[in-house]
Order: structure tokens, then C-alpha cells, then sequence
């Protein structure tokens, strides 16, 4: 169990490899456990992986008060000052591709490239977004957010069997919070309660400001995403050069649901720089 001290912080932390440095980001609810396939494939590649898990998840204490985007990037920067890295390329998932937005837009000589997986700029880049964002059915798909898989099936599944056989991998990320969090499994339900209330309220990115982002960027997500196809363009069109992939027959897990598709796509891109 390897832990470092960022500010007030104890943040749990694994680096494996060797080679060009890149940060994993994981996203909300979510362990390392969720990006362990991508992160081991990326090591067997050649590169030396970071990765750390915020406040409330995995395996780091939680915090009190609400979270913030910026904060967490406060500490992701602080993070990657205290391993003096100068520049790092970046795959975030979910939470973890916000920040490495934030990240390659406030640092752009930081990041040499991005890959943003299933990330949005605001609320309403949702498939369930509505006027009001404290509405009942956001905050029921948002709290299914916070276990991956869920998030398109609240919105798109009809058939309860269909829905039933995503379960188990909803389920899997609860069970690792339960098993991992020194906070205990009833803790569970607070930061589910925080990150609903951050997921309602922020971030708040204006699509302009991604104009700043230098490095190369590949922004992914899935046809069946809680992040809608036609956000995600607008992602990518406003990073200059930025590649867009869109995963056919895939929901907002798409890590999970198309592991070989993402790894491929992901390894490529890297490459090609």
C-alpha cells in the first residue's frame, strides 16, 4: 500500500513501468480497480503508469465538505510537482477526462497528449439533462452514474433482462468501494450524495476555453453514453486537431464494455505522436 501526501491529503497511489510517463484518472465511484485492464495493458507497452485515486474513493480517505473540480485539479497538479513531472500524457475516464480538460487547458506545456474518455463540459451535455437540474430523474441517473454501467441503461434499457444483466457490473464498483474505503461500506452513500451534488452543479467549462488545449487529444465515448454524441463532438471540435472515436454498442462504462476496443484505440493514438 503505497500512499502520498498532497496538501492535507493522503492519497493513495501506484506507479508501475517504465518508459514515457502517463497519468490514469479514474472516475467517479471508481477505484483503479475500474481502469486496471487499461493500465496494465499500458505498462506491458512500454510505459510508465501513474495513478492515485481522489478523496472518497478507493482505497484514500474521504474529505469533509462537497467536492470541486478545482480542487481536484489543485491536486492533480500538486501530484504531478511532487513526482517532478514536467510533462505527462493523460488518459481520464469519466470525472478523470474533466480533469485532464482542466488539466490540459490551465497547463497546456504539461500535457503532450489527452485522451478524455465519456467526459462532459456541463450538466447539460447529459442524455438525461433537463431545465432543472435538481429534477428526480437526472438525480436517479446520476446516482446511477456513480456506478459506471448504469448510466445509459436507466435511460435507453426497457427490458428488465437486459437491465439485470448489468447489474452484476454495476454492482462490482460498490463492492470494491466496500472492500477498499477506510472510511467503511455505510460511507458509501455520502459520497454517492457528494458526487450527485458536483455531477448537478458542475463543471462549468465554456467550449472556447478548450481553444487553449495544445496537446494532441483524442476525446472517446460510447454510442449509448449518458454523455450525448453530439456533446462529445463539440468537445472535440473545439480542440484544435482534437480526434473524436465514438464505440459502437457501448454505454458510458465503455471501458468495461469494449475493453480490447478502448485499449486498441487508446494505444494507437499514443502512438502516433
Amino acid at each position: 500500500m503505497s500512499y502520498l501526501r498532497i496538501g492535507d491529503d493522503d492519497l493513495y497511489e501506484e506507479v508501475a513501468g517504465s518508459g514515457d510517463p502517463l497519468l490514469l484518472l479514474h472516475g467517479g465511484f471508481c477505484s483503479l480497480e475500474h481502469l486496471r485492464a487499461q493500465g496494465d495493458a499500458l505498462v506491458a507497452g512500454g510505459r510508465r503508469v501513474l495513478a492515485y485515486e481522489r478523496p472518497g474513493h478507493g482505497r484514500t480517505a474521504d474529505v469533509a465538505g462537497d467536492y470541486s473540480y478545482d480542487v481536484a485539479l489543485a491536486s492533480l497538479i500538486a501530484y504531478l510537482d511532487a513526482h517532478a513531472l514536467e510533462e505527462v500524457d493523460v488518459v481520464g475516464f469519466s470525472d478523470g477526462a474533466i480533469l485532464g480538460l482542466l488539466l490540459a487547458r490551465e497547463q497546456p506545456r504539461r500535457v503532450r497528449s489527452l485522451v478524455a474518455i465519456s467526459g462532459n463540459l456541463d450538466y447539460s451535455g447529459f442524455s438525461f439533462a433537463v431545465d432543472a437540474p435538481d429534477a428526480p430523474a437526472g438525480a436517479r441517473v446520476l446516482r446511477e452514474r456513480a456506478a459506471p454501467a448504469a448510466s445509459a441503461t436507466a435511460e435507453t434499457e426497457t427490458d428488465g433482462s437486459s437491465a439485470a444483466s448489468a447489474a452484476p457490473q454495476r454492482d462490482a464498483e460498490r463492492r470494491h468501494y466496500d472492500r477498499l474505503s477506510p472510511d467503511g461500506p455505510a460511507h458509501g452513500d455520502v459520497v454517492m450524495a457528494k458526487l450527485v451534488k458536483l455531477w448537478t452543479e458542475q463543471p462549468r467549462i465554456h467550449p472556447a476555453s478548450l481553444a487553449a488545449i495544445t496537446a494532441r487529444t483524442l476525446i472517446l465515448s460510447a454510442d449509448r453514453d449518458s454523455v450525448r454524441v453530439d456533446h462529445s463532438l463539440l468537445i472535440a471540435a473545439s480542440i484544435p486537431g482534437a480526434q473524436l472515436a465514438i464505440v459502437p454498442g457501448s454505454t458510458h462504462d465503455v471501458v468495461a464494455d469494449r475493453p480490447a476496443l478502448v485499449e486498441t484505440l487508446i494505444r494507437e493514438f499514443l502512438a502516433g505522436g
